[in-house]
């Protein structure tokens, strides 16, 4: 399918943030719009392509660059976050989330090259990054969508990772967010719960103790809430397991959590 691909700015909060804009070359009507919403590496080329695989389902897909708003700070750039990437994929999974070997391994790097990874490192799973920020990017990046591409139509939000839990936030956050995918992120608050209005689905592995574990009593909360909010496990799946660029992607939890997603999707939006 040929697709219109470009780089949009858009405010949010008076700050200016770019975003990866694609829609179906041959559809002139406005269609609904989905906001894909990044994993801790950015705006990088499998989300560029996820965003390419919605517009190729028919939607206008909105991909806001959260590292963007304002300007991008040094160790936010492209390569800087490429170097990391690099870096973890050089260690064993566990080692990702254990300060000690992560240190012993950055020192093992020439200085300069580990200062930089410190840096970016410190930047994209700092627990205090802005989240609250985040989410004012993404409202308003559903904004852009319903003020165009998508006018008239629904708008909907699917995220991965850190985007996962930004997914349901936005959904707890924007009151006309027509569905809301959530791919292994963190459940939001209690609060935030209370507040959702669409219907949520949660896709999730097996095998990431950390989220997974927890969705149980978040599913109970929903549920008692009177929100709908269906999910899966793939029982075997790691975290991450729908990134086709790592190795932790699974091709049948990948497999089904697409179908699920674009039949949800359908539902809710189209």
């Amino acid at each position: 399918m040929e697709l219109e691909r470009q780089w949009v700015t858009y405010s949010a909060d008076g700050a200016p943030v770019q975003a990866y804009l694609v829609r179906p070359a041959r559809a002139q009507a406005p269609l609904p719009g989905v906001v894909v919403i990044q994993e801790v590496w950015g705006v990088d080329a499998h989300i560029q392509d996820v965003t390419d695989r919605f517009a190729t389902a028919g939607y206008a897909a909105m991909a806001p660059d959260l590292y963007s708003h304002g300007g991008r700070p040094p160790e936010l750039e492209e390569g800087a976050i490429l170097a990391v990437r690099t870096f973890l994929d050089t260690l064993p999974p566990a080692a990702w989330g254990d300060v000690a070997q992560r240190e012993a391994a950055i020192d093992r790097l020439p200085p300069d090259e580990g200062s930089r990874i410190r840096q970016t490192l410190h930047r994209i799973f700092d627990p205090a990054r802005p989240m609250a920020q985040y989410v004012g990017d993404l409202r308003a990046a559903a904004a852009y969508l319903r003020d165009g591409p998508s006018r008239g139509r629904a708008v909907g939000s699917v995220g991965y990772c850190m985007g996962g839990a930004l997914s349901v936030r936005l959904a707890a956050a924007d009151e006309r967010l027509g569905a809301a995918v959530i791919y292994y992120g963190d459940a939001p608050s209690e609060e935030e719960q209370a507040r959702i209005a669409c219907p949520v689905l949660g896709l999730y592995g097996g095998e990431d103790h950390r989220i997974t574990d927890r969705v149980p009593e978040f599913a109970a909360r929903m549920q008692s809430l009177g929100k709908a909010f269906a999910h899966r496990v793939y029982p075997g799946a790691p975290h991450a397991f729908f990134n086709d660029l790592r190795r932790s992607y699974h091709v049948d939890a990948a497999r089904d959590a697409w179908a699920r997603t674009l039949a949800f999707l359908a539902d809710h939006l189209a």
